[in-house]
């Protein structure tokens, strides 16, 4: 049997969360008895494939370091920006010679693992990579800009949610990363980037209980979907 190759995880972790309305960044924040970080990293190491998690934290962030799991041999730090890109970026520079990378949202700590693994099987057959995705079941609206009036109604047939983790081959997320930010593309997730580049990233269709923590009434909903997956 071919043995399949490891994969380095990255989470970029240097955001401030705006949107909390709270102090501290939002991965910080606790549920249960580990913050939202420590569950989103936890959710990738349980993964035997996953031997590496490299977390990239803002300038002057002490947080982390308090971490229990910081500690671990197989999670490594490194500085990153608010601008997602510039961390995975310096994350890409300490994974060495890792033939795939996998990138996690700091503030999403609802992984299955049934998930994480359809989305490694991936490395089996193609060259490009892929992401975690869910189908938009909500009617979806475009709005007047500045008016706050509805213009029309977008049909949601192929619209899917894009979550993460998302994996691509170091290499080539490096370039396409790359030439993004000089040609002043706004990346908004690495599949953003191989897009822009001319790549299409296979999809595979996710749990939508992968949620990302962005508004205060998602971390009652995480804690239930995290109860459920026994952490």
């Amino acid at each position: 049997m071919t043995q399949l190759p490891s994969v380095t995880a990255i989470l970029p972790a240097a955001g401030v969360g705006s949107r909390m309305q709270i102090d501290c960044p939002k991965q910080y924040l606790a549920i249960g008895d580990r913050c939202i970080l420590e569950h989103a990293i936890d959710s990738l190491l349980r993964h035997p494939r996953i031997q590496q998690v490299i977390v990239a934290i803002g300038l002057g962030d002490k947080q982390f370091e308090q971490l229990t799991i910081a500690t671990d041999p197989r999670v490594s730090v490194t500085i990153g920006d608010r601008q997602r890109a510039d961390s995975v970026l310096a994350g890409l520079k300490l994974a060495g010679d890792a033939e795939w990378v996998l990138v996690h949202d700091a503030a999403r700590p609802c992984l299955h693992v049934d998930d994480l693994s359809r989305l490694l099987a991936i490395t089996e057959y193609s060259k490009v990579g892929g992401i975690l995705a869910s189908p938009v079941r909500d009617t979806i609206k475009r709005v007047d800009p500045g008016l706050g009036t509805i213009s029309n109604t977008i049909e949601r047939k192929n619209l899917w949610h894009a979550l993460t983790p998302q994996l691509f081959p170091l290499a080539l997320l490096k370039q396409c990363l790359k030439r993004a930010l000089d040609e002043s593309v706004i990346v908004t997730d690495e599949a953003t980037a191989l897009e822009y580049c001319g790549y299409h990233p296979c999809l595979v269709s996710g749990r939508s209980d992968n949620i990302k923590i962005t508004q205060p009434e998602d971390l009652a909903l995480a804690e239930f979907y995290l109860t459920k997956l026994g952490n």
